[in-house]
């Protein structure tokens, strides 16, 4: 980074050499102090450190025991900050706000800004007065401070130690002082802007960077639960959701604000809040505007709106907004298409963003849909290069696999007819069962794979089946079953998860349990419960020995408890056996 050459010093210019000639006995020996102070002034480059510099240099050179250096707004009307110098954290903090300069002395020298002295401020109709907890103050010097020939802010000072009044050869080093000051405020704003650029366009990297990379949200390296098949649809919310929380948390760092929030369009013109970044837990993901408000509707147009104060501005309708002061909200739009919205937001009563600032972030907004327009052209490649490797899959699958089973079965049952063995001919034809089963269950993995990105996972009905048909295998028959009712379309996902549990739990029971020869299986979604509660009921009957006294409950437990969770029952009752011989679950949750 090339940082700018500082300006000259008054030192260095004649013109201000030629100010210091003819001056007072008395200001003439003043003026190594006044240089040194001048040097002080001119000392390092950070913008924040040289106002408390040249606030505590002015208090010294003059004795006066409070100084302070108010920094005019864009607008001229006013002041956006305000550096002090004698007065205490906790006498601070009891003052509350700082003056904002629009009325008093400190709006007499915006609006006049020429050099100002009064004895007593407690008798200068101009004043203002002072709030509660403020220190007492009476005599009162300021001077305007010019970068560049545009008045930046104003320096006070107050309350010599002395007890006297400021004179003329104060004023006149204060002056001197100020123009110091103005060069030594234009070279750290110089500075800070090189400084500031470079962490905005670092940042627009980084961004661009994390958003390409493809890196998880959470960064981890644990490899997915074996029983979890990858999902295209999980790993993409997953990279969207990461993508902008890095948008988030990037600009609020650069923005120096209290939150970040990116926004996306929703499907009635609104917006919604789908990433945060914050130093406190956020509960405002999945809040929404509404697309009526005019803010809204400019921000979905394209257009960037600039807000003093969120806490107060009525354009702003969302309760959210009353947390915070200064604001930018910023459209994410690339190419002619609006991705969503960025909102830095400062804290109430903190300094609104600067003309520069809105610049910057304008820029990094831009950048950032950028990314993120080729972020997902990259996701929508890595997608589409999954897919066509799970068509050649099922592809393989059903060309090779199946039809070599399939062969396989038939000269199985070749071999079973032929043979005069009882046991031989049982056994294989338990082997040609098992074989039917695996066909079946390669089949349903290759309608898995072949389902396109849009298409919803397996309804419950076909989850259903695969627990009936992987049950056949340790049972050596396949349980029949019959589904009532929208089984697919009426079941939740929680209820359909708990249900297939509880169906692997019944089956399982059943298998080690009840010597059973026959089992039914009922899923029906247009049951009741007692109170008349539209549910779904799950009955698993059998044929077996039945539940005998003082056998372990501990699955007919698990079951009562997972239905109980959701607000149903389990309960068992007579089963297909003669005379009710058997057992039946029946588990039943809610719709």
């Amino acid at each position: 980074m090339t940082v700018p050459e500082p300006q000259d010093r008054p030192e260095d210019d004649p013109g201000a050499a030629r100010r210091l000639q003819g001056l007072s006995t008395e200001l003439t020996a003043r003026v190594p102090q006044l240089l040194e102070a001048m040097r002080s002034v001119g000392t390092g480059l950070e913008l924040h450190t040289t106002l408390d510099r040249i606030c505590e240099t002015a208090a010294r050179l003059t004795g006066a025991r409070y100084a302070a250096l108010g920094v005019v707004d864009e607008a001229g009307g006013g002041l956006c900050e305000f550096v002090t110098y004698g007065v205490g954290e906790d006498d601070a903090r009891l003052i509350g706000r700082r003056p904002d300069g629009h009325s008093g002395l400190l709006g007499e020298l915006i609006r006049h800004p020429e050099p100002l002295r009064t004895a007593d401020l407690t008798t200068d109709r101009r004043a203002a007065g002072f709030p509660p907890h403020h220190p007492q103050m009476r005599t009162f010097l300021g001077v305007p401070i010019r970068v560049q020939g545009e008045v930046f802010g104003n320096l006070y000072l107050s309350e010599k130690h002395d007890g006297g009044e400021f004179t003329d050869h104060d004023q006149h080093m204060v002056r001197v002082l100020a123009t110091e000051a103005g060069l030594a405020i234009g070279n750290a704003r110089l500075y800070e802007a090189a400084r500031q650029r470079e962490r905005w366009i670092d940042g627009s990297v980084a961004v661009t960077t994390a958003l390409l990379s493809g890196e998880d949200a959470d960064h981890s390296n644990a490899p997915a639960p074996a029983h979890a098949p990858p999902s295209p649809h999980a790993d993409y919310a997953a990279h969207t959701h990461h993508a902008l929380t890095v948008v988030a948390e990037q600009a609020r760092k650069l923005a120096d604000s209290a939150a970040g929030f990116v926004l996306l369009p929703t499907s009635d013109g609104g917006l919604e809040i789908v990433a945060v970044s914050s130093d406190t837990p956020d509960a405002s993901i999945g809040t929404k505007l509404s697309g009526k408000g005019a803010v809204v509707a400019k921000l979905l147009a394209g257009e960037s709106v600039y807000v003093a104060d969120s806490s107060t501005d009525p354009r702003l309708l969302s309760p959210l907004s009353a947390r915070y002061g200064p604001s930018m909200l910023l459209p994410l739009h690339s190419d002619g298409r609006v991705l969503g919205v960025l909102v830095t937001p400062r804290a109430i009563g903190a300094r609104p963003f600067s003309e520069s600032e809105r610049t910057l972030a304008t820029q990094f907004a831009s950048q950032a849909a950028l990314a993120l327009m080729m972020a997902e052209a990259q996701r929508d490649r890595e997608r589409l290069a999954v897919f066509e490797d799970r068509d050649r899959i099922a592809r393989d699958l059903h060309d090779l696999v199946i039809q070599r089973l399939y062969a396989a079965g038939m000269t199985l049952e070749t071999a079973q007819r032929q043979s005069d063995v009882p046991e031989v001919r049982t056994g294989v034809g338990r082997a040609v069962d098992e074989l039917d089963i695996t066909i079946q269950e390669i089949r349903t993995a290759i309608f898995a794979l072949q389902q396109g990105p849009a298409e919803a996972p397996s309804g419950l009905r076909t989850r259903v089946l695969r627990e009936i048909n992987m049950a056949a295998v340790p049972l050596g028959f396949k349980p029949t079953h019959r589904f009532v009712g929208a089984v697919d379309s009426a079941v939740g996902e929680l209820t359909g998860k708990n249900l297939i549990a509880a169906l692997r739990e019944a089956l399982s029971n059943t298998f080690r349990h009840a010597r059973a020869s026959r089992i039914e299986v009922t899923v029906d979604a247009s049951a009741a419960l007692p109170d008349g509660t539209p549910a779904v009921r799950l009955s698993v009957a059998d044929d077996g020995v039945g539940i005998p006294a003082g056998g372990r409950r501990s699955g007919l437990r698990n079951l009562r408890r997972r239905a109980e969770s959701l607000g149903g029952a389990s309960e068992v009752g007579p089963g297909l056996g003669e005379d009710g011989g058997g057992t039946t679950v029946i588990w039943q949750a809610p719709l």
